[in-house]
């Protein structure tokens, strides 16, 4: 027996033609989502170093 996955937008089950989504609505809807930067991959440039988190600190 096989278990359909839900679609990550909205719950429903995911259609074959759109996995892992419902509907060209949802992946259109996540699509928006990656292109506003809503979700992000965290790179080196997001890690702030431990000497400048202190320095900010101190300036406050």
């Amino acid at each position: 027996m096989e278990t359909k996955m839900k679609c990550p937008i909205c719950g429903k089950p995911e259609d074959e033609k759109f996995k892992p989504f419902c509907s060209k609505r949802c992946a259109d809807i996540d699509l928006a989502h990656w292109l506003r930067g809503d979700y992000r991959l965290p790179s080196e440039d997001d890690v702030v170093p431990q000497e400048e988190e202190n320095s900010e600190e101190d300036e406050s």
